[in-house]
């Protein structure tokens, strides 16, 4: 975000300025704090990533064969693939996870923060 310096200066001056961007503002907005912060990632071991020939580009397409509980799975596969599908953008069309589970009894559900999306624009501050 430094690259944008109007927006760090404003949400640096008043965080509770992205609240009001996106129509939902928590009980304790006013204690939000805004940084610019540097992501260094862990080494990342995706179980497998269908690539599409590298003459065409495709579709890759990440696998996770989940056979136990893991309560961040989504988190976790959503990160890395997204991480991979980023460094690589140029090769790929577009991306699609997939998660193989031994039954649909073991199939976890997704947690709501994973799916959640808002769509805003800047102009809405100014409402």
């Amino acid at each position: 975000m430094r690259r944008d310096p109007i927006f760090y200066q404003m949400f640096q001056r008043s965080p509770s300025l992205l609240f009001d961007l996106i129509g939902e503002r928590p009980t304790n907005a006013i204690d939000y704090r805004f940084d610019s912060v540097a992501v260094k990632e862990p080494k990342f071991e995706i179980d497998g990533v269908f690539l599409p020939p590298e003459s065409e580009p495709g579709i890759v397409y990440f696998c996770e064969v989940q056979f136990q509980k893991d309560p961040e799975l989504y988190e976790r596969l959503f990160g890395e693939s997204l991480l991979y599908f980023y460094r690589n953008s140029s090769r790929f069309s577009d991306w699609q996870a997939v998660v193989i589970y031994p039954s649909r009894s073991a199939e976890q559900g997704v947690s709501a923060s994973i799916v959640t999306e808002r769509r805003t624009s800047p102009s809405n501050l100014l409402r």
